[in-house]
């Protein structure tokens, strides 16, 4: 069965609720989509099937835990909700599924009877990556300029339980977007003078982004502090997609990030996650950089990718990004089946589980240094002194810190803290 065209024709609105029982799922690179197989739920079981089709493309869209084959292949019950991680990867969670649940009990719905194959219907077309679902249940966004202040107020509100007529919007902005901090999906001009909503095709002169909002959690200088590691990472060497400080009116600005999944001119890349692709819950750490070193080779198979995995490393344990957990490091795989390592994402100054490194480093959680990273770069064939001068490069670059840090209004207090931590 081919996948649908007119988005109107299979539409089921959530207030008139049906579970979905089937999933048809297909690769949109921005061209015509590519049908790749279905989802179906029985038994309190997923099951997924390859479209023969499909098979013909070659394209591995999950090489270690979903092969490419003939024939019904099921998963493990008990994680990701019993869903293939490729598919784990398009659901929203932490905002996007306080957004979801709670727009959910307003329309009646208890989140608790809505499965995941009815949320993947909810993400759609909407989805990171280039995986689409359809049935497409998927929020219309609303078209005119955004004013990120306002949509920051009407984050603070649905977080402390109020503003119940606006979970819609944010919720249509929001795309399929993970973490705790809420966001929204934007489309940006050139001179970044103007924002309009990001999630459906946007029209000329507009590239996409993603905007974080601070949550309860987060001081006023949130968005500053990554706004400034960003900075600090490009000049340590990492690929970055291009970062932005947009002005607010209550704190030092919102932190803004191009997006690595589109391309110009409706183009997508499909992204996968290391959680998804290795099938490890990002919310029980268990994985060592070694781990991500070995798979980006295996997945890659270029040396060079690998080699940046181990500079992510070197900025991750120096910078004391400690929230380094496997939904924090993608993979991106073009039309003709070609894997990379994903822009550097979510680098900010943070605390892992119990205050270690989620990630760990050679074995280390709970203090890993210097020396544990001149171990780690033998896993990507670095030598001591290319390790050393990685590290050197990292060590200078985060030597700017209290300069960027006064230069974009981060407070006296959080530039001490963090220097200090940081040993800068």
């Amino acid at each position: 069965m081919p996948i649908a065209q007119e988005k109107g024709q299979i539409r089921k609105m959530l207030d008139k609720f049906t579970p979905v029982q089937v999933l048809n799922i297909a690769l949109d690179f921005g061209e015509d989509p590519i049908y790749v197989g279905r989802l179906a739920s029985k038994g309190g079981r997923i099951y997924f099937e390859y479209d023969a089709g499909f098979i013909k493309h070659k394209l591995e869209i999950s090489p270690f835990n979903l092969p490419l084959k003939f024939g019904v292949q099921s998963f493990d019950p008990t994680l990701f909700e019993g869903l293939p991680g490729v598919c784990n990867d398009s659901l929203p969670d932490g905002w996007g599924r306080l957004l979801l649940d709670r727009s959910l009990r307003a329309k009646g719905i208890m989140p608790d009877g809505f499965s995941v194959l009815d949320r993947l219907a909810h993400v759609g077309h909407t989805g990171m990556g280039a995986l689409i679902y359809e049935p497409d249940c998927s929020e219309g966004a609303e078209h005119g300029t955004i004013n990120l202040d306002l949509l920051a107020e009407q984050s603070r509100q649905i977080i402390a339980g109020n503003s119940e007529e606006v979970f819609q919007k944010l919720l249509a902005l929001n795309g399929s977007s993970a973490g705790a901090r809420p966001k929204a999906m934007i489309g940006v001009n050139k001179d970044k003078s103007n924002i309009i909503q990001g999630i459906q095709d946007l029209k000329p002169g507009y590239s996409p982004w993603l905007v974080k909002f601070s949550n309860n959690l987060d001081g006023r200088d949130a968005g500053a502090i990554e706004y400034v590691y960003s900075l600090m990472a490009r000049e340590a060497g990492l690929e970055i997609m291009d970062t932005h400080l947009f002005t607010a009116e209550k704190s030092t600005g919102y932190f803004a990030t191009k997006r690595f999944d589109r391309l110009a001119r409706g183009k997508r890349m499909h992204m996968h996650t290391a959680s998804g692709l290795l099938h490890s819950d990002f919310r029980v750490p268990a994985l060592d950089y070694q781990d991500l070193i070995k798979a980006t080779m295996v997945l890659t198979r270029d040396i060079r990718e690998a080699q940046k995995m181990y500079g992510l490393a070197v900025f991750n344990v120096l910078s004391h990004n400690r929230d380094d957990h496997a939904k924090n490091f993608s993979f991106l795989m073009n039309k003709a089946g070609k894997w990379r390592l994903a822009p550097a994402y979510d680098l900010t100054f943070s605390s892992g589980p119990g205050g270690e490194q989620s990630t760990l480093v050679m074995g280390e959680g709970k203090d890993p240094g210097v020396k544990h990273l001149l171990k780690l770069a033998k896993t990507a064939d670095l030598s001591k002194t290319k390790a050393q001068h990685n590290i050197d490069k990292a060590m200078a670059a985060l030597a700017g810190w209290s300069a960027l840090a006064k230069a974009h209004g981060i407070s006296k207090a959080n530039i001490k803290r963090i220097g200090g931590v940081i040993g800068v």
